[in-house]
């Protein structure tokens, strides 16, 4: 009873720190899970992190085995290409990879749409507390592909759309958890978030993160000076969910003349793409 799936990255577009609603873009970068199931316990590793914390993949095993299993225990272990705690949603890529591999084990991937295996995810971070919001838009997005517009407070796809961009991301070095956001001061923001909200119901998500940028950029102590190196060759750029990295979207010449100055930061740039396809199975 093996599986073996991946999900991949997203970027930001719209923080839902401030109203619940939220909108994330899939892209290149992927988080691959392979589960074998059998007796006893669950138990998780993430590769090349020997104290990484497992219990998010874990408790995806445990919450698949329990509604399309007979609560088999067993083996997970993620292999990312995602760096961890960058904003770049490798936890939710993490939930979804495993949620898939787990289905694919239990020959069960038919039984379940890829909306609803993306909301098992979402319960099991907030099982395990690495998640303020649920992030059901960063799920919906790495599941699904392309790009997605959801109400996290009740797990519901508001809108979802396919574009092809070039993705430019910076990484700085440091981490930022989404669990030690403060939510209070995200939520000084909601007016803009709601007009932000508008413009991705609308379409319009390269305007509609760039005003994210900006607005959370202030409420999570960022420097927005990455956004204004970015403009205005891009019309988007934001801060990815509660940082640190930030991502603009545009075509590939005007990404490279962000890259240039995004190469004189200290940490990482890539360059990739949008992603519309979301998670699959590996045969």
């Amino acid at each position: 009873m093996d599986g073996r799936a991946a999900a991949p990255a997203a970027g930001t577009v719209l923080n839902a720190l401030a109203t619940g609603t939220g909108s994330a873009f899939a892209i290149g970068p992927e988080v691959t899970a392979t589960v074998t199931l059998g007796k006893g316990s669950v138990s998780g590793t993430v590769d090349g992190v020997d104290d990484a914390d497992t219990r998010l993949i874990e408790r995806c095993v445990e919450l698949v085995t329990e509604t399309y299993g007979d609560s088999q225990g067993g083996t997970v272990r993620t292999d990312s290409e995602v760096p961890l705690a960058s904003g770049l949603k490798s936890s939710s890529a993490a939930a979804n990879a495993t949620v898939m591999a787990t289905l694919s084990a239990l020959d069960a991937a038919d039984e379940v749409t890829r909306t609803e295996a993306a909301r098992l995810g979402v319960e099991a971070a907030r099982d395990v507390g690495v998640t303020v919001t649920g992030a059901f838009d960063d799920a919906s997005a790495s599941m699904l592909g392309g790009v997605t517009v959801t109400d996290n407070d009740r797990d519901e796809l508001l809108h979802r759309a396919t574009r092809e961009w070039d993705v430019l991301v910076w990484t700085p070095p440091e981490q930022a958890f989404s669990s030690d956001a403060s939510v209070e001061r995200c939520r000084r923001v909601a007016p803009v978030a709601d007009l932000v909200a508008d413009l991705a119901l609308d379409g319009e998500f390269k305007r509609a993160m760039t005003v994210n940028g900006f607005a959370f950029c202030s409420a999570l102590g960022f420097s927005p000076d990455p956004i204004l190196n970015a403009l205005p060759d891009v019309t988007g750029v934001s801060l990815s969910g509660t940082g640190p990295s930030f991502v603009a979207v545009g075509d590939a010449m005007d990404l490279t003349a962000v890259r240039e100055r995004w190469d004189e930061r200290p940490g990482t740039t890539l360059l990739t793409t949008t992603q519309n396809d979301g998670a699959r199975i590996d045969d």
